[in-house]
């Protein structure tokens, strides 16, 4: 070993190849990627929005048609069902639509007396009874008044049926003779 030595502090250019290749063959042995690895997925991975949709039993209908109606007297109703038919819950509201009177002078708007009943959720096939004890008034006012109301959080599948009234004001006078007054009802849901 002795003489290897001495051969290799004669021959510097000998010496440095000799180094050289220590060097790239220590290089190739840590640079080889001899490392263990391994690898692991899931299954396809699905995402979908949910559907938020109203269904309506008066859609395309008139709620209510009240005619005739005398200052003071008995009010006239009607009903319709509400549901939430998405898959999502939401939160719904009522709102009118553009109130029409036939005369602006004295707007029937003014004189019709609402009210909006929220007569219960149905259970099953079962419609909520209107009139009794666990209805919850959800808008009182007259039709000029009206703004969007709050009708609640309803989850998925949840029905409600409301009653809407309409009474004309023992106030309204001569000059409200033969008017009349239109709007939509408009449901909402976020």
């Amino acid at each position: 070993m002795l003489s290897r030595l001495k051969i290799l502090t004669s021959q510097p250019k000998l010496a440095l190849g000799a180094l050289l290749t220590l060097l790239l063959a220590a290089g190739a042995v840590v640079g080889s990627g001899a490392d263990f690895t391994a690898t692991s997925a899931t299954a396809t991975n699905t995402f979908a929005s949910g559907t938020l949709t109203i269904g309506n039993s008066k859609q395309g209908l008139a709620l209510l048609s009240a005619s005739n109606l005398r200052p003071g007297e008995a009010a006239q109703t009607g009903e319709v069902d509400i549901e939430n038919t998405g898959s999502l819950s939401g939160t719904f509201t009522l709102a009118p639509g553009t109130v029409t009177n036939s005369d602006t002078g004295n707007p029937l708007a003014g004189k019709l007396n609402i009210t909006v009943v929220d007569c219960g959720t149905f259970a099953g096939g079962n419609a909520p009874t209107c009139g009794d004890v666990d209805d919850v008034s959800k808008y009182s006012g007259t039709l000029a008044g009206m703004a969007t109301t709050a009708l609640g959080s309803y989850t998925a599948g949840a029905k409600h049926r409301y009653r809407f009234s309409v009474a004309l004001d023992g106030t309204a006078g001569n000059a409200y003779q033969g008017d009349s007054s239109t709007v939509e009802f408009h449901f909402d849901a976020v």
